[in-house]
């Protein structure tokens, strides 16, 4: 067994807990205890209790991942005394008071911006565009077609919830930049990490590096945990 032997992953909008499916065996084969959560994203609040619910069950000291939107989800989330660790991939890491709206709204402008829909109770969707050409470039089409019909709708509410305290301020956190993310631009998530005064390491990946290299995800949260 590694030091911290629990690791709880996290996604983001438009994914459920199976976009960690490629990085969930090779975590297990390294001796982790290993919980992708499913995320309501119906709202920041439901989110963070998803994610407290999950931290609650396991059984000491926890390296809390998170993708995407989820890195806000983690910031407040993980103040939990059980997180030790913090791992953002490819994800939004606002301070208290922030969001991963108003984080977006500072950043120089995202391509994928221009392919959401919004239904008419508000739940954001990527359009086919979006995730062929923008989220998940780097994958097969038959991924990409998944992906695309399985997705999350976020409420755009969610992505205005906002942290009370940011768990990255009293905890080692670590940041893995997707090089060719075109939903969070490379320089902002550096910008972020920058910030954080996380450990870095980069992936030559899209928005969703656990599918596309997962053996590099499952490397960098092992990294984390030792």
């Amino acid at each position: 067994m590694t030091a911290i032997s629990n690791v709880i992953l996290v996604h983001g909008a438009w994914a459920d807990g199976s976009s960690w499916a490629k990085v969930i065996p090779l975590l297990s084969a390294k001796g982790f205890n290993v919980t992708a959560v499913q995320l309501p994203l119906s709202s920041f609040e439901a989110d963070v209790a998803t994610v407290r619910r999950a931290i609650a069950l396991a059984e000491g000291e926890i390296v809390l991942v998170g993708h995407s939107y989820a890195g806000a989800v983690i910031g407040e989330a993980g103040n939990d005394a059980k997180v030790v660790r913090m791992v953002y991939v490819d994800a939004f890491a606002p301070d208290a008071g922030e969001s991963a709206g108003s984080l977006m709204a500072q950043f120089e402008a995202a391509p994928i911006g221009a392919e959401l829909r919004p239904d008419a109770e508000g739940f954001l969707s990527l359009t086919r565009t979006g995730v062929f050409e923008l989220f998940a470039q780097d994958l097969d089409d038959a991924e990409k077609a998944v992906i695309h019909a399985t997705q999350g709708p976020v409420n755009g509410a969610a992505l205005g919830g906002t942290l009370t305290a940011a768990a990255w301020r009293t905890r080692p956190t670590f940041y893995l930049i997707g090089d060719d993310d075109h939903a969070i631009p490379a320089v902002e998530q550096a910008r972020m990490a920058a910030r954080m005064n996380a450990t870095v390491a980069h992936v030559a990946a899209s928005h969703v590096p656990m599918l596309s290299q997962p053996g590099v995800v499952a490397d960098f949260i092992a990294t984390a945990a030792a």
